[in-house]
């Protein structure tokens, strides 16, 4: 068996869900995409007296969580078995919607653009806990927004064969994007058969989904992209500061937008997700790592077990402004309940500032997170130590198991063995080596893996046709921007110290 988390009672969950349906029912759901709700209205569903908002009954509800896969396999770029969604697979992901990067080379937290976002590329390709990438941050800096979210679906697919979680900034973006990955498809069929990508579509809150969530949703449904839902579920602000009522509007938003893609094209894969905060009453902030949002992420994603359905979390994540204490807590507390709970898809990993800043120093470092928390729940079962008194009489006889035939045996697999961003020396080994504190070991494990980063090649017309349908979309822009080409070897480090000490000059 592998640890579990429960929080709920099957009772509160039945209670939980009894209410949504409710409320989907008799409040229904204001849907301002006119081509969503012209499909809702000609499935058979019907509006309330105010003619505004639209009612999702019980059994439309429930017909829709029937045709949701239970499980589907991302592939990826060249067509092959990646993951396997469902269940209590865990796969850790970068987070996404960042807007700054917090530039690990000066320490300055500034606005994203196309050189961050390779380096990020590179660097998240060959980490091994993070399974798959997602277009992470904006770079609006040096290409028009637009045109931003192909740019950077561009840009991974380029860079990296893993999946990607990704999503449009606009009404009509999917298109251009559905596109690009279909150029890796012999056609529309296998790319829905084997997608390659996962598109996150946004509640706005306030029982309203918006255009461009709408229209986002119909253009994924056509291709078969998986969706995970995602409301931004605010304790205390526009859902209730209690747990269970927070749970009940959380599910009313998912549950809608589960109907809706299956409305849409029966059989898509979805996942239950969130990005679920707190107001905090003193700060006025939304803080994503904050208990109760943490609470609230396990205990929705029970809810979505008891459904069978996929699931996704904003986790593994710090509001923390750099990678510090706070950061280091809040990023393994999350990781770890995730880990426990069997996020499906768990979507954080490199996030700082309330997922505003990426970072790349955090990055390699939650990536030694996430493999802990895997370790972790890995089945337990006996491991020829049952019974064990052969291993009795070996330490009896030498005094030590060290060099035990069963050591040597499992000892590869059951101790997890972190890289050097996090320390594992004695204090005198540690001094030696400069006495590098968390911060500055990070920036040098990103050096050296941007270093290892080794390019593979696409075909030049596909990557032409990309780049062509980038500029497509231009308004006033004439040119791509210029994309760095890979390192040689890693390039020095200077990282500022705490209390603005002179920075010291690593490799």
């Amino acid at each position: 068996m592998r640890p579990q988390l429960r929080v709920l009672s099957d009772e509160l969950i039945r209670q939980i869900l009894t209410e949504a349906k409710r409320i989907m029912a008799e409040t229904g759901m204001e849907i301002r995409g006119e081509k969503m709700r012209q499909r809702l209205l000609d499935s058979g569903l019907k509006l309330d007296a105010s003619g505004k908002r639209i009612l999702f009954t019980p059994d439309v509800v429930d017909a829709a969580v029937a045709s949701t896969p239970k499980m589907f396999t991302l592939f990826n770029r060249d067509g092959e078995p990646h993951a396997e969604i469902g269940g209590n697979n865990v796969h850790y992901v970068p987070g996404s919607s960042g807007l700054k990067i917090l530039d690990h080379r000066t320490g300055v937290t500034r606005l994203s653009n196309s050189a961050d976002f390779i380096e990020y590329a590179r660097l998240c390709d060959g980490l091994e806990h993070i399974a798959y990438l997602a277009t992470a941050f904006s770079t609006n800096k040096d290409i028009e927004p637009q045109v931003s979210d192909a740019w950077r679906l561009y840009m991974t697919l380029t860079t990296s064969k893993k999946p990607v979680v990704s999503g449009a900034f606009s009404e009509h973006g999917v298109p251009r994007m559905v596109a690009m990955m279909q150029m890796f498809r012999k056609d529309r069929a296998e790319l829905i058969k084997k997608p390659m990508s996962i598109f996150t579509i946004t509640a706005t809150g306030n029982f309203r989904y918006g255009d461009d969530s709408c229209q986002n949703m119909l253009d994924c449904a056509d291709a078969g992209i998986p969706m995970e839902i995602v409301p931004v579920t605010l304790m205390g602000l526009i859902a209730p500061v209690t747990l269970v009522g927070a749970l009940v509007f959380h599910c009313v938003d998912v549950l809608t937008g589960l109907t809706m893609a299956q409305i849409a094209r029966p059989g898509t894969p979805v996942l239950f997700g969130g990005a679920p905060a707190t107001f905090h009453m003193k700060a006025a902030s939304s803080p994503m790592a904050a208990i109760e949002a943490q609470h609230l992420n396990v205990a929705y994603v029970q809810i979505a077990k008891s459904l069978g359905l996929p699931t996704q979390a904003y986790m593994a994540l710090s509001d923390g402004k750099l990678l510090d204490a706070q950061a280091g807590g809040e990023t393994f507390s999350s990781a770890l309940l995730a880990a426990i709970a069997g996020v499906n898809s768990v979507s954080g990993p490199g996030m700082l500032d309330f997922v505003l800043t990426f970072s790349l120093p955090k990055l390699v470092f939650d990536n030694e997170v996430c493999g802990q928390a895997l370790h972790f729940v890995r089945e337990i079962k006996p491991l020829d130590d049952l019974p064990t008194q052969d291993l009795v009489d070996q330490l009896m006889r030498d005094n030590h198991l060290i060099t035990s035939p069963h050591t040597l045996k499992h000892w590869p697999n059951e101790l997890y063995l972190t890289q050097p961003v996090i320390d594992r020396l004695n204090r005198e080994t540690w001094q030696e080596g400069g006495s590098m504190e968390l911060n500055e070991r990070a920036c040098a494990e990103v050096e050296t893996r941007l270093a290892k980063y080794e390019p593979f090649e696409t075909d030049p017309a596909i990557d032409a046709a990309m780049r062509d349908l980038v500029k497509e979309g231009f308004v006033k822009q004439t040119e791509l921007p210029v994309l760095p080409p890979a390192a040689s070897k890693p390039a020095p480090v200077i990282v500022a110290g705490r209390r603005g000490r002179e920075g010291r000059r690593r490799r």
